[in-house]
């Protein structure tokens, strides 16, 4: 739990004070109960992950429950309004900003987008559904992409227009 929290440390620039870290912080502890095997000690490790996650939640606008899988240097550019479901998935180094939502495209259908490794996504979009982001992508502001997205693509506009990305700058 330390190392990773040591990573998302210098993943968000060494600044304590970034909300994404603390939303962080508290996604690894969740995480790391688990790895409790005792229940005794569990229960109560798992009423303080429920209790941070909610000032988390509440003083960032930052939604990332543990059940969430995330790579390495995930991080959290701008706090606010960000959703993501406990379905979705994570590769490395990827960048999410405020106002985003990777979740569920229907409430009845628990599958959330698998999102690979690079993947850089703007502020307000919306990423929902059973879908696959490849690798290397950047999702433009405010899009809204409903379906998979293939590796070194960009995805702009409602609904979302895939095109091809030219350079991985």
């Amino acid at each position: 739990m330390f190392d990773n929290i040591r990573q998302d440390l210098q993943t968000h620039k060494g600044d304590w004070g970034r909300q994404g870290f603390w939303a962080m912080v508290v996604y690894r502890f969740g995480r790391w109960r688990y790895t409790v095997k005792n229940p005794l000690l569990r229960k109560p490790l798992s009423f303080v992950y429920k209790f941070l996650y909610k000032v988390v939640q509440v003083a960032t606008g930052i939604e990332l429950p543990c059940e969430v899988e995330v790579g390495k240097n995930f991080r959290i550019d701008h706090f606010g309004g960000i959703v993501i479901s406990g379905f979705a998935r994570f590769g490395d180094n990827c960048v999410i900003r405020n106002e985003v939502t990777v979740g569920l495209r229907h409430v009845e259908n628990p599958v959330a987008p698998r999102v690979g490794n690079n993947v850089d996504i703007g502020a307000g979009a919306k990423v929902l559904g059973n879908i696959t982001i490849g690798d290397n992508v950047m999702i433009g502001a405010n899009a809204v992409v409903i379906t998979d997205v293939p590796p070194d693509s960009i995805a702009v506009g409602n609904p979302a227009r895939i095109l091809p990305r030219k350079s991985h700058d």
